[in-house]
C-alpha cells in the first residue's frame, strides 16, 4: 500500500515540474513514426533521387550546347619541313631551309557548338526504365513505411498487455484490501484466527510486488515504443487505446473475402522487377538498331604576330553522323539470353511468391479463429472463476468455509483473469497479423 502511495505522489511530483506529456493512440503513434523515422525519410529521398534520374535519361536525347574561348600565344612559332618535292615546285636553292610555319605567333578562337539526337532506339527504352524504376522505389517506400508500421505495433501492444494487467492488478489489490481489513476486524472479535490474517497480508504482499514489477515493464516497453518512434527520451509518453479498443473493428470479411495480392507493396514490387526485366531485353535488341546524330559549330579565329596587323577567319559546319552496329562478336546475343533467363527466373519467383502470401494468409485466418475461440473459452472460465471466488468469500463471512478455500478460490481467479487478458492480447496479435498478410 505504501508502494503505491509513493508511486502516486511521485506521479504527481512530476505533473507539478511541468514535465511534457504526449497522449497517443495507435494510429497516433504509427503516424508520428511516418514523419520522424530515418528510414522514412530515406526513402523519400530515394524517390526524389528517382525523379531526378528520369530528368538525367530525358537529358540524353536533348540538344547540347557549349560555348568555348581559347586562345595561344607562341614565343617560338613551331615550324615544319617541307618536302622535297615542294622545294623543287618553288624554286628553292638547295642551300636554303626548307622549313616553314603554318601559324603565327597569337591565336584566338571563339566559338560554339551543338548537337542533338535525332534517333537512337535504345533511348526510349532507359526512359521507360527510368520511370519503372521510380515506381519500384516507391514501393520500396510502401514496403519501408509498412515495415515501420510493423515494428510500430510490435512496440505498441505489449505495453497494452502491461497495462491492463496493471488495471487487474489494482482492482485485486483494493479488492484483498477490503478483504483484509474485514477479516482483521473479525480476528479482534474472535471469530477468526491469526493464520487467516497472515495469509490475506501475505497474497496482498505478493500482489504489491508483481505490480512493481509491472511497472518497471511498462518503462521498458514505453521506452521501446520510444526508440521505435524516434521519439524524445526525457518526455512522458502515454498510451491512449486499450485492447478492447482496437479489437472493435470487424474482421468478417477478412476471412472469407479473396485475396487481393496487389495490397502487399513485395507483390508490386514483383511485377515491376518483371516489367524491367523485358524493358532489359529490349534494351539489347534496340542496341543493335542504327543511330543517327546531328552536330552544328561556328567559330571566329584570330591569328597574328601582334594584335593589330592580324586577320579574323571564321568557320561554319553541319553534319550528321550515322553508327550502324555490324558485328560485335554475339556479345549483345548473350547478353540478351542472359536477360531473357532472368526473366523467367523472376517470373518463378513471383509465382512462388503468390503461393507464400496465400499461405500466409491462410494461416493467418486461422490463428484469429483460434484466438477467438481461445477468448471465448477464456470469458467463460473467468465468469466461473469469478462466482466460485464470491461464493467462497460468502461461505468464509459466515463461518462455513476455510481462509484457505479463500485462497485458492483467489489464486484461481487471478489466474483466470490474466489467462483473459492473454487471450484478448493473442487475438488482438492475430488481428494485425491478419492485416498485415492481407496488406492492410
Amino acid at each position: 500500500m505504501k508502494n503505491i502511495i509513493f508511486i502516486a505522489l511521485f506521479s504527481l511530483l512530476a505533473t507539478s515540474k511541468g514535465l511534457t506529456q504526449t497522449t497517443m493512440s495507435l494510429q497516433q503513434a504509427i503516424d508520428y513514426a511516418m514523419q520522424n523515422n530515418p528510414e522514412i525519410t530515406n526513402a523519400k529521398l530515394a524517390l526524389n533521387d528517382a525523379d531526378a534520374q528520369i530528368a538525367e535519361r530525358k537529358s540524353i536525347g536533348l540538344p547540347k550546347i557549349d560555348g568555348t574561348l581559347e586562345f595561344n600565344h607562341y614565343p617560338q612559332v613551331p615550324q615544319q619541313a617541307l618536302p622535297e618535292v615542294f622545294a623543287m615546285a618553288f624554286g628553292l636553292p638547295p642551300d636554303e631551309t626548307n622549313e616553314v610555319s603554318f601559324l603565327l605567333r597569337n591565336n584566338f578562337t571563339a566559338g560554339i557548338n551543338a548537337s542533338s539526337l535525332i534517333f537512337d532506339g535504345t533511348y526510349l527504352t532507359a526512359l521507360k526504365a527510368a520511370r519503372l524504376l521510380k515506381d519500384y522505389t516507391q514501393m520500396q517506400l510502401y514496403d519501408k513505411e509498412r515495415e515501420v508500421q510493423n515494428s510500430v505495433m510490435d512496440a505498441y501492444l505489449p505495453s497494452l498487455l502491461i497495462i491492463e494487467t496493471d488495471k487487474t492488478l489494482t482492482k485485486n489489490i483494493e479488492n484483498l484490501e477490503k478483504i483484509l481489513f474485514e477479516t482483521k476486524e473479525i480476528y479482534k472479535a474472535g471469530f477468526a484466527e491469526q493464520l487467516d490474517v497472515d495469509r490475506l497480508e501475505l497474497s496482498l504482499a505478493n500482489l504489491v510486488t508483481e505490480k512493481e514489477a509491472l511497472i518497471r515493464q511498462k518503462e521498458i516497453a514505453i521506452g521501446a515504443l520510444k526508440f521505435v518512434l524516434n521519439f524524445p527520451a526525457d518526455q512522458e509518453l502515454r498510451l491512449e487505446d486499450n485492447i478492447e479498443s482496437l479489437l472493435v473493428e470487424s474482421n468478417e470479411s477478412k476471412l472469407t473475402d479473396a485475396i487481393d495480392f496487389q495490397n502487399r507493396s513485395e507483390f508490386k514490387v514483383a511485377e515491376i522487377g518483371l516489367q524491367l526485366g523485358e524493358l532489359n531485353i529490349e534494351q539489347y535488341e534496340r542496341g543493335l538498331w542504327p543511330n543517327l546524330a546531328a552536330f552544328g559549330g561556328y567559330q571566329y579565329q584570330y591569328q597574328g604576330d601582334d594584335f593589330s596587323n592580324g586577320f579574323w577567319a571564321p568557320t561554319f559546319v553541319l553534319g550528321a553522323r550515322l553508327n550502324v552496329p555490324i558485328f560485335d562478336g554475339f556479345q549483345s546475343r548473350a547478353q540478351k539470353d542472359r536477360a531473357i533467363i532472368a526473366l523467367k527466373q523472376d517470373t518463378n519467383r513471383k509465382m512462388m511468391l503468390e503461393s507464400l502470401i496465400t499461405l500466409e494468409v491462410e494461416n493467418a485466418r486461422k490463428q484469429y479463429l483460434l484466438a477467438q475461440d481461445k477468448l471465448k473459452s477464456q470469458e467463460r472460465n473467468l465468469a466461473l472463476a469469478e462466482k466460485i471466488h464470491k461464493t467462497t468469500q460468502i461461505k468464509y463471512k459466515e463461518g462455513v468455509g476455510s481462509s484457505i478455500e479463500v485462497s485458492q478460490s483467489e489464486q484461481s481467479l487471478y489466474q483466470t483473469q490474466q489467462n483473459r487478458i492473454q487471450a484478448m492480447f493473442d487475438l488482438l496479435r492475430a488481428k494485425v497479423a491478419l492485416d498485415q498478410a492481407l496488406g492492410y
